[in-house]
């Protein structure tokens, strides 16, 4: 029976309009920026995240260690002036000194000499586009996705084993499982996840954030059964007999049962982002920006930035980029554009215009194949060439998530209306976010207007093969990220996770962007795209840095920088194309102190 308290709920299941685009729950691909399972869940279960932030007390950030001296490295500066170094001096934080040693001036017999035996050296990598608070609630939980597992059975296996090592009554949790790129069913039902535990409640995340499974221990649980109805905005899936099946779409579906998960309910969500950005060192990343801040709770989430900040434990710089369907309460409360410091700082205004191009929701100029739908539209076209003048006026760098080709044409015509009423979207940094689908005069008109794309590049390896024969056909999925295109024409262009929809891990995405294979595939999507090693290594360093406004303080290596950097165990630059995903990072340092080492 549904219990009063799911009673209550579903009264008051409504999800304030201004914060999730209204057609979002149309699209099981969509960026994670617009799913809206968490913050109902937060609000179902009261969780205010200025509390989480109290829970992280403030302290005093560690102070880095006495004056260091990298010796015999093979140093990959990043600064066109000086390319190439192999001794680098570390003092307080920052860069001193970097060049050959043969040209060292005379330095403090007290340096601390690390003898890196020739080891590569490379500035920490940047992640310019991924969403923190979501992947905050799903770290500590079960990756039963495509990067570990090929098939939904081998998923399954694995949650079954978490099942065995988890007490009696306790939650067995999966995240990004993704039925697109794992051979098995489309959906994972209550009789399926009845397979893992009886024993457990089980509940596995969609790696979209739109979807979610759960089994028969979690539906009673929530009081769910046939008599049950929709939330508003989403469904129940339903067996023959109208009882429901476990699949739940729609973040008030899956707020319904999660919201009772004790797990998310009791991890604290600042230190759950600390361990976001721990696990982000491990691949190489010392600096990261979120794509979307004020979906959860509005500025409440600035609060939680605020105790990161504070806590001097963070071993990673924030960057955040604030949302457009937030934009009222930001109005309110007068928010401007980059306010913050070296470690959080708000550097962009993030306006979501259409759906994926996987999910078939991505805005295009012809129907998807096999079809008559062109995707759809998440922003009217007034309002966001009014939203993208009005930012661009306030002084804000304006990144617009734009995935079909019409989306696209429409984000072009609102930055070139703005540029003629006297704006500058170049000055501002202004970037396209995914830019997926891209046609020659579009490439033109964005060198014209100055504006950067970052790509999700695993759009090509992850989905490329599926863009080629299921969703574009080859001629039109031949334009999906051009790199290629825009490093010929002098754009300067990065790319990105979209973390969680493919993890973060910049070598991978650099070679992605180097081979342009496909899962699954032995054929290169649009070979001519692909571009040289050092134009990736730049995208993931002094470019990301420059998107994110921060390539004055990081981004290269060179002196008055901040001493943030890479030991790795082979060169990105001559390494075979298809092991730079391969290379392992050794050490992460940041601000001078060595935050992982493997």
């Amino acid at each position: 029976m549904f219990d009063d308290q799911s009673v209550d709920a579903l009264s008051e299941f409504k999800m304030p309009e201004s914060l999730v685009p209204h057609k979002h729950s149309a699209d099981p691909f969509a960026c994670p920026c617009c799913a809206n399972v968490f913050s109902e869940t937060l609000r179902l279960t009261d969780t205010d995240l200025s509390e989480h932030a109290k829970g992280l007390p403030p302290g005093l950030r560690q102070v880095s260690a006495g004056p260091l001296m990298l010796t015999n490295a093979h140093i990959i500066t990043m600064d066109a002036s000086q390319p190439n170094a192999d001794t680098m001096i570390v003092a307080d934080g920052k860069i001193h000194w970097v060049g050959m040693l043969a040209d060292l001036p005379e330095t403090d017999n007290d340096l601390t000499r690390l003898d890196l035996k020739g080891k590569v050296v490379v500035p920490g990598f940047v992640e310019p586009h991924m969403h923190l608070p979501p992947l905050a609630m799903l770290h500590s939980f079960s990756n039963v996705g495509p990067n570990k597992f090929d098939t939904a059975a081998q998923a399954l296996e694995q949650l079954k084993k978490d099942a065995a090592n988890t007490p009696q009554g306790e939650w067995v949790v999966g995240r990004q499982f993704d039925p697109s790129l794992q051979q098995g069913p489309d959906y994972l039902t209550r009789q399926m996840l009845d397979e893992v535990s009886t024993d457990h409640p089980v509940f596995v995340y969609n790696a979209s954030l739109h979807l979610g499974y759960c089994n028969s221990v979690a539906l009673d649980l929530a009081g769910l059964d046939e008599n049950t109805p929709d939330p508003q905005g989403a469904e129940l899936g339903r067996d023959a007999d109208g009882k429901p099946n476990g699949v739940l779409k729609a973040g008030p579906a899956m707020a319904l049962v999660v919201r009772h998960n004790t797990k998310l309910k009791e991890q604290n969500l600042a230190e759950a982002c600390l361990n976001v950005f721990n696990s982000a060192n491990e691949v190489g990343i010392t600096t990261l920006c979120d794509q979307g801040t004020g979906m959860f709770q509005g500025p409440k989430e600035l609060d939680l930035y605020q105790s990161l900040h504070d806590s001097g434990r963070m071993t990673a710089r924030f960057r955040y980029c604030v949302s457009q369907a937030a934009a009222k309460r930001w109005d309110e409360i007068g928010l401007t554009w980059g306010e913050g410091d070296e470690w959080v700082r708000r550097t962009g205004w993030k306006i979501v215009s259409d759906g994926s191009n996987q999910g078939r929701t991505g805005l295009q100029r012809e129907a998807f194949v096999g079809s008559d739908a062109k995707g759809m539209a998440y922003i009217e076209k007034d309002e966001l060439d009014e939203a993208v003048e009005k930012r661009l006026r306030e002084g804000w760098a304006v990144c617009v998530h734009a995935n079909g080709d019409a989306a696209i044409d429409r984000v072009l015509d609102a930055f070139s209306k703005a540029k003629a009423k006297g704006l500058d979207p170049a000055a501002q940094r202004c970037r396209i976010e995914h830019c997926s689908i891209l046609h020659d005069e579009q490439i033109q008109k964005m060198a014209e207007l100055g504006l950067s794309p970052s790509f999700l590049i695993g759009h090509v390896h992850y989905w490329g093969k599926a863009f080629v024969e299921d969703i574009f056909g080859p001629e039109k999925a031949a334009k999906l990220d051009r790199t290629g295109a825009c490093e010929d024409l002098g754009i300067r262009w990065t790319i990105h996770s979209d973390d969680p929809v493919t993890e973060m891990n910049p070598l991978r995405c650099m070679e992605n962007a180097v081979t342009r294979t496909m899962w699954r595939s032995d054929q290169l999507l649009s070979p001519e795209e692909r571009v040289p090693a050092a134009a990736a290594l730049r995208a993931v360093t002094i470019d990301a840095a420059w998107q994110c406004h921060s390539d004055h303080e990081v981004g290269s290596l060179e002196a008055g920088k901040f001493a943030d950097f890479l030991v790795l165990d082979n060169d990105p630059l001559t390494v075979a194309p298809e092991k730079i995903g391969a290379i392992n990072v050794m050490q992460t340092w940041i601000n001078g102190e060595q935050v992982f080492v493997r």
